[in-house]
């Protein structure tokens, strides 16, 4: 009795987090549908949400009629999606470099090293954490404006590599290093330096994949930052190439979505593993 009511909880729980993943990923799923329906069938189903009329709703998953041609309109006759593409590759690879340049030796000296004020810097680094982008907004206009760094890629670059996100998350990940073990080190003559590179960085790796996965998904998802410090169009990332979509591109719109979430979804896939145990490194206590 006790096996037949192990199997029957586990098959609820099965199906409870089957239902719950479906409802999740049905969005994109009808996204990726309509990304390659024509023109005529997707106003067809999707005519009151497109504004266009009061028709009802007809989602589906699959096109009755498959088509390419949104694809090619966006990879072949929309330059500007590719000039925005890069943008995006401009301003957020050099700022995830920035985050782990700067984040990963303040992680190190916060998790490994006692110095008087740590508590309040500690303290600090939460607060900015909490807070969102908005109640700093005018501050960091201000700051980049007396810099000359507005209208610039470094206006995106610089305040993301400052984020305090990714040193909270690595600081959580070197604590999970075995103090015996950076004893043991100490006692073979290694220095600081080559304790964080040779033990540090390699143990501390999986928090490290957790904090630039999740920048990459901030930066490159980013709408406020780029529309407050960004006046020239030429240097808009391409979070902002879905709002200026009319009507009648609405299938291009679906298929610049899909080719949008593709690169963090494939990140996050390569990084899952990774990320699992940076989350599971925050309980470890030696």
């Amino acid at each position: 009795m006790g096996n037949m009511a192990q199997t029957a909880k586990g098959r609820i729980q099965f199906f409870i987090l089957a239902a719950a993943s479906f409802l999740t990923c049905f969005p994109v799923l009808l996204m990726a549908g309509a990304s390659f329906m024509p023109e005529d069938e997707l106003a067809w189903r999707y005519l009151s949400p497109l504004g266009m009329g009061k028709a009802p709703v007809r989602a589906s998953m699959l096109p009755a009629y498959p088509s390419l041609e949104a694809l090619i309109e966006l990879l072949l006759r929309s330059p500007g999606f590719f000039v925005m593409f890069w943008n995006s590759c401009i301003q957020v690879f050099p700022m995830l470099f920035g985050q782990f340049l700067i984040g990963a030796p303040a992680a190190w000296a916060l998790a490994r090293f006692s110095f008087p004020g740590k508590r309040v810097l500690s303290c600090l680094y939460l607060l900015l954490l909490v807070l969102p982008f908005q109640v700093v907004q005018v501050s960091n206009y201000l700051v980049l404006g007396r810099m000359g760094l507005l209208d610039t890629h470094l206006a995106m670059i610089l305040p993301g590599a400052w984020s305090t996100f990714p040193v909270y998350i690595m600081a959580r990940s070197f604590e999970a290093v075995p103090r015996s073990l950076l004893e043991a080190a100490y006692l073979d003559g290694a220095g600081e330096a080559e304790t964080f590179f040779f033990i540090g960085l390699p143990i501390g790796y999986p928090g490290m994949v957790t904090a630039l996965v999740f920048g990459f998904m901030d930066g490159w998802n980013a709408l406020e930052q780029p529309m407050a410090y960004l006046r020239d169009l030429r240097l808009w990332p391409l979070s902002l190439y879905l709002p200026d979509i009319v009507q009648d591109k609405a299938a291009v719109a679906f298929a610049a979505g899909l080719i949008m979430m593709a690169p963090p979804v494939l990140l996050y896939l390569a990084g899952q593993g990774k990320m699992e145990q940076g989350v599971a490194a925050y309980g470890i206590k030696e």
